[in-house]
């Protein structure tokens, strides 16, 4: 037994299986698990974070295959602008998606794997359309 933080708890609990020790070192996190489950508030801030960074994505795509292809010509904004305001949106996307998971990982949310799987999905898919934004302007 080990006392954490006032807590009495397995060494168990303090070990993450190997899978999860390359995750955490791969998002620069402490490979030691916390002690015990996450909080309540822990707990909210991780999908506050989900939810800012799904969001993010979202307003990237309307913004890159809605408003820019349709509304933009239509009210005369400049062809061709969608690669500049895609580029920089999907920085952010990727950077707010990189930031929830490692709240996941560092909350040792029963999740994280689910998430980090939903999350690498949606950077691949940024990524691709970044390629996209990337070839368009260099043509």
């Amino acid at each position: 037994m080990a006392v954490v933080s006032g807590s009495v708890t397995s060494d168990l609990d303090l070990v993450r299986p190997p899978a999860d020790r390359f995750m955490c070192r791969l998002l620069g996190l402490s490979a030691e698990a916390p002690a015990g489950r996450p909080t309540v508030e822990k707990q909210a801030e991780v999908h506050r974070a989900f939810s800012q960074s799904i969001l993010v994505s979202a307003v990237r795509c309307v913004l890159t295959y809605l408003v820019l292809p349709f509304l933009a010509p239509a009210i005369g904004f400049a062809k061709g602008v969608g690669p500049w305001i895609g580029l920089p949106l999907g920085l952010v996307a990727i950077a707010f998606n990189i930031k929830s998971m490692r709240r996941f990982w560092a909350a040792n949310h029963k999740y994280r794997w689910a998430y980090t799987f939903v999350g690498g999905s949606v950077i691949a898919l940024l990524l691709v359309l970044m390629a996209g934004d990337l070839a368009e302007l260099l043509t």
